[in-house]
């Protein structure tokens, strides 16, 4: 009966320990914190990669060729598609709110909302037209038209060599000029990643 209850108990420790010893442990980082456990692209890439773009599209001929075209007016712009041309499922929707943060912390540009966003506003006016007071109905016809729309992809490469690769990342953007359709600007971003196992 002893041996029963030894084993017994031994066999309950031993159970306790090996769920304790796999619980998931979770430690919350600044989002700042550069993070890298799979080497895919992730938070920190996209952060990169948009502030350092959108540093060097606002310092390029385009911007003081608009200011001088148009007496210092600002000029507007619309972040357009960003399609995900890479080996890996990447959210590019989080590039582009990157670009976006990054266009109006430098107040340099404005910025008009574009596709589902754009649609969803003029659905809310259309709605307003039956539905609001005249005195804060929403006008048809009164949005900031684009000057330029920003285009771009996420491509990627990967090499790989048994428990080795490297992952290479290139993000093209062009800046077009809405009215002429002349490609204004044009920048790419390299980032390469060492992954061992």
């Amino acid at each position: 009966m002893k041996l029963k209850h030894f084993l017994f108990s031994a066999a309950l420790t031993a159970a306790s320990f090996a769920l304790f010893s796999c619980a998931r442990q979770v430690t919350r980082v600044s989002p700042e914190e550069t993070i890298d456990i799979s080497g895919n692209w992730n938070n920190s890439d996209s952060r990169m990669v948009a502030d350092e773009m959108t540093k060097t599209i606002l310092g390029a001929d385009w911007l003081a060729d608009h200011l001088e075209k148009n007496a210092g007016k600002k000029p507007v712009v619309i972040v357009g598609m960003m399609q995900n041309k890479s080996h890996e499922h990447i959210d590019a929707e989080t590039f582009v709110k990157d670009v976006e943060r990054a266009f109006i912390q430098t107040q340099r540009v404005r910025l008009v909302q574009g596709g589902k966003k754009r649609e969803e506003l003029r659905a809310e006016k259309a709605d307003q037209q039956d539905n609001a007071s005249l005195s804060t109905m929403k006008k048809f016809g009164l949005e900031n038209g684009a000057d330029y729309i920003l285009q771009g992809s996420i491509n990627s490469i990967v090499d790989s060599h048994k428990k080795q690769k490297v992952v290479y990342y290139q993000v093209n953007l062009e800046l077009t000029d809405i009215q002429t359709n002349e490609v204004v600007w044009i920048g790419d971003k390299k980032i390469a990643k060492y992954v061992k196992n």
